[in-house]
């Protein structure tokens, strides 16, 4: 494999080599490589060029071809990110010089991963699409302690939600849709909340008792995976006491109920390695 790169506007195009290039946005799950998909696996083996998100594992990374060329364009909450305009723009070049490009994401492209935004400007430029999904880290992460998302009994359904707005826009109405979780019998997946637990929590009070179980869970199917169960009411506290930081997701719902009943025997209920 290539020694990684990452992009520069300084960067020298590498030579022209005619029509034909293509793209494909690929999920690259939560990070554990054996959770890709068989399709996922083979785009990445026939990329000659990948854009690779932050979050994306370097175990994944080393089924790409030697020949291939990886460019790292980071994006992550709170940190210096490469500018999305940016990575489109590469990711149009490469495909205008006859390259087979993979835009390698964590989790799944159309979960909060941007997916939607690329395919209108490449659609747009004329370069069609194609989109192979990756497991989310709101699954993987659930699942990885026992636990499903929807159950008859304790959830109907469930909501992804991001815990980041877009500067400028107001975000979640939290307290809507925790009277809507509340009376419609929804798990709650919040994506990139940590940070703002705090004000998360407040406002999911007003419609949801301070006993609903909350689960949270860093570093999903990954070797360092830690997590914590709690209630809604000492979320923001148990996230700061254990040291809980992006990447997380946080599930809300009583489908998290079992995970706190198992934990009591051996332990007060905290973090716990997975």
């Amino acid at each position: 494999m290539n020694r990684p790169t990452h992009p520069s506007p300084t960067t020298t195009p590498r030579p022209h080599l005619g029509t034909g290039g293509s793209c494909t946005l690929v999920g690259a799950g939560p990070g554990d490589p054996e959770l890709l998909t068989l399709k996922a696996l083979k785009a990445i083996q026939a990329a000659t060029v990948l854009l690779v998100d932050d979050l994306v594992s370097d175990a994944i990374v080393a089924y790409a071809a030697p020949t291939a060329r990886i460019v790292h364009v980071g994006k992550r909450g709170g940190c210096k990110s490469t500018p999305q305009a940016f990575i489109e723009k590469l990711m149009l070049m490469a495909v205008n010089e006859g390259e087979n490009v993979v835009r390698l994401k964590g989790g799944d492209p159309f979960i909060f991963g941007r997916g939607g935004e690329e395919v209108e400007h490449l659609r747009a430029a004329g370069v069609p699409v194609t989109v192979i999904n990756g497991l989310t880290a709101g699954l993987a992460g659930l699942t990885s302690l026992g636990a499903p998302l929807t159950h008859r009994e304790h959830a109907h359904g469930v909501v992804f939600v991001t815990g980041h707005a877009k500067p400028g826009d107001a975000g979640t109405d939290w307290r809507q849709l925790a009277a809507t979780a509340r009376d419609a019998k929804l798990t709650l997946v919040i994506y990139m909340g940590v940070s703002g637990a705090a004000t998360i929590g407040q406002e999911l009070l007003t419609g949801l008792p301070a006993a609903t179980p909350v689960a949270i869970i860093q570093h999903a199917s990954l070797p360092q995976q830690r997590h914590a169960v709690t209630t809604l009411g000492e979320m923001h506290a148990t996230i700061a006491r254990e040291g809980l930081a992006s990447p997380s997701v946080i599930v809300v719902g009583d489908v998290v109920q079992g995970i706190a009943v198992a934990a009591l025997p051996q332990q007060p209920v905290g973090l716990r390695a997975a």
